[in-house]
């Protein structure tokens, strides 16, 4: 077995030092630099080098040795220890993208000896060819070179052995000569692999789609054929005529991890068409045409010349604030509150140690009343008082019945946790109304700048949607706020939220509990809750489902458990962008009053939008447990599409007129399954927007 690299490698031109060059080499390296493979190189201990020198010295000494390695890997078509390497360490680290000795990259080897799975996972990771092979002459040149040096090195290699006597040289030459016995048939292997290699096919399948009213979606898919060499880049070409001439434009797409490309700045309403082909170390294969043919850049709200629902919402509303707060300056409800905590804003760090001081308001118990409290989490953990406690402050103690709307005014006022005290100052001055719906909210504001002010934190997070209520008379609302800095406070701990769970001493029965033993039981469930509604869709077109129930002073939606702040939902395609025909093709449906498509049609193949609406319209059904001939009855929503931004948007698919909204008493035969609850209308539209 061979035991060390080849001192004697010389080639025509002058090169780098090269890595060990045998099997049994490679795989002594690979085990030896194993343990530095779980480790940074600056895990070293730096502390003992002398200046930057020598840092900068085994910084390369390390990127060399994993760059052999990596190297040595490819040429024993090792793919394992390929994968862990890039799993493991960018191509930085690797150095995937510098040539060795020979003016190769681990890229080149692995296409050259057709090893396609290495290849896919190298390009995968950025890897690219050798620049040197400007033209199949050029690479054809080189390989040559390369087995005749190789042949040569033999040749001498082998004279020598047979003519000098049995010593210690001698053995050194025969490992010198196995080594490039077996370097010479890799050499030749690659050079027979590019000689029978020849250019690829068309790539298998180009879908085209209009992502706006300014460029367009093309999808691509590898050739099937498993001759031709790996494929390392594609071109995408469009034109504006069928015969590409004269051509518009082109990109060349070397990132092979996911196979589409936008074309952009298209001029909406011309027809454009789009053709693909790959490439290989032998050169361009034929194009493939895209489907359909042709695609022309448009936007649904093209049709009829609509503006988008919320432009210039937000900065008309934050006018009419602005001109509101103008209003009030210069009113006696401007006067600071004399119940008010210094507005001056407290640091995170110090305001906490409210929690420990002797002087805290924070309860411990409760006696029958309205109360707020605010839990703070991170990871598994719960901001507490001193004494162990969520922070709890007192709403009302003789206010035993919440009424719905007060509550929901609450989740909008935490939209502006920070105007808080300029809320309090609006609505202290109508309190000679003596309104028992003003003076509740007046202590709903107070309650808020209490624990405000107590934690010195201004946001306290998202309401929950519903207040913990119990027998003895206590109403619980929950604010949930995660905390995503690592930041350590002084004399502030967090306590693991399952031992809160156990040490507490509850004073109320299993049968009774009390609002707060509630909370503490289910606070699992409501942090999932926080976090989940938190969550964002991927892009995409998405058909959801409306469905409503109403009470006597509320309104609620389906929402999904998983997804909250999101109607019941399926994905239709990637590309969230509805076209002017497509949205033509929806109103001519509409007008005609035709049934949404649940069943397939043989003349469907020209309208996409159609096939792909009828997969998502069954899985949509079965989701929410309505049996499919149900939905013959139900309808697209035809007056709009629903935008969320530029990556999301929503078809709406709507029961009966009648079946809309269940109401109180109403029978709903289709109940949908496990894994679904109803939202407050409002507290949902909250949701949304945050």
């Amino acid at each position: 077995k061979m035991t060390q690299q080849m001192r004697d490698l010389q080639l025509a031109q002058a090169r780098k030092p090269l890595g060990p060059s045998s099997p049994n080499a490679a795989k002594r390296l690979y085990r030896n630099l194993s343990g530095k493979f779980r480790v940074n190189y600056t895990s070293f201990d730096e502390g003992s080098l002398v200046g930057r020198g020598e840092k900068e010295k085994l910084r390369k000494s390390y990127l060399f040795q994993s760059n052999a390695a990596l190297f040595e890997a490819v040429e024993l078509q090792d793919l394992d220890r390929v994968q862990e390497m890039l799993k493991h360490y960018s191509p930085e680290e690797l150095d995937l993208n510098t040539p060795n000795s020979e003016g190769l990259l681990p890229l080149d080897i692995a296409i050259m000896t057709n090893n396609a799975p290495i290849a896919r996972a190298l390009l995968q990771a950025g890897a690219k060819e050798s620049p040197h092979f400007v033209s199949l002459e050029s690479r054809s040149l080189h390989l040559s070179t390369l087995v005749r040096e190789a042949e040569q090195r033999v040749n001498e290699l082998m004279a020598q052995v047979v003519n000098e006597a049995p010593n210690a040289d001698c053995s050194e030459k025969e490992k010198q000569l196995k080594a490039w016995e077996w370097r010479f048939r890799l050499y030749k292997r690659m050079k027979a692999g590019f000689e029978h290699a020849r250019v690829p096919d068309a790539p298998s399948s180009v879908h085209l789609s209009v992502a706006s009213s300014s460029s367009l979606q093309v999808t691509f898919w590898e050739p099937l054929s498993i001759n031709s060499a790996v494929v390392t880049k594609y071109k995408v070409e469009w034109s504006c005529s069928p015969t590409f001439s004269p051509l518009l434009g082109e990109a060349v797409i070397d990132k092979l991890k996911d196979l589409h490309f936008t074309i952009q700045g298209l001029v909406s309403g011309t027809a454009y068409h789009v053709r693909v082909s790959a490439y290989n170390m032998k050169g361009w294969g034929p194009p493939q045409a895209s489907l359909p043919p042709f695609a022309i850049p448009s936007n649904w709200r093209e049709y009829d010349g609509r503006a988008p629902r919320r432009r210039g919402q937000a900065e008309a509303l934050d006018h009419l604030l602005g001109q509101v707060k103008t209003v009030h300056q210069h009113c006696i409800c401007h006067e600071p509150c004399k119940n008010q905590p210094q507005s001056r804003k407290h640091s995170v760090s110090k305001s906490l140690k409210h929690l420990f001081h002797p002087g805290s308001k924070f309860l411990k118990t409760l006696k029958r009343g309205l109360y707020l409290t605010a839990i703070f989490y991170k990871d598994d953990n719960i901001l507490v008082t001193h004494e162990d406690q969520i922070p709890v402050v007192e709403i009302d103690d003789t206010y035993s019945c919440l009424l719905m709307q007060d509550f929901l005014w609450l989740t909008k006022v935490s939209c502006m946790w920070d105007e808080i005290l300029w809320l309090r100052q609006c609505v202290t001055v109508s309190q000679s109304s003596c309104s028992c719906i003003l003076q509740m909210r007046f202590k709903m504001l107070l309650a808020i700048s209490q624990m405000q002010g107590l934690l010195g934190i201004q946001d306290l997070g998202q309401v929950f949607f519903e207040p913990i209520k119990d027998k003895q008379g206590n109403i619980l609302i929950v604010t949930l706020k995660e905390v995503k800095t690592n930041q350590t406070f002084e004399s502030v701990r967090w306590v693991p939220i399952c031992k809160l769970q156990t040490n507490r001493k509850s004073v109320s029965s299993p049968e009774e509990p009390t609002a707060l033993d509630t909370l503490l039981i289910s606070i699992q469930d409501k942090l999932a809750y926080h976090q989940r509604s938190s969550h964002a869709l991927s892009p995409g077109l998405y058909l959801g489902y409306l469905k409503l129930c109403s009470a006597v002073d509320q309104i609620r939606v389906l929402v999904p458990e998983q997804l909250p702040n999101i109607l019941c939902h399926v994905k239709i395609r990637s590309n969230p962008n509805i076209s002017r025909e497509e949205w033509e093709w929806l109103q001519k449906m509409a007008s005609m009053e035709e049934p949404v498509p649940t069943e397939p049609e043989t003349d469907s193949s020209q309208n996409p939008l159609f096939q792909e609406l009828q997969v998502a319209i069954k899985e949509l059904m079965t989701l929410v447990n309505i049996p499919l001939q149900e939905a013959k009855d139900f309808r697209l929503y035809s007056q709009e599409v629903l935008d969320f931004g530029d990556q999301v948007s929503f078809l709406l698919l709507l029961p009966p007129s009648d079946d809309v909204c269940t109401a109180p008493g109403q029978n709903n035969p289709y109940t949908p399954r496990s894994g679904f609850l109803t939202l407050p209308l409002q507290i949902f539209e909250l949701g949304e927007e945050r």
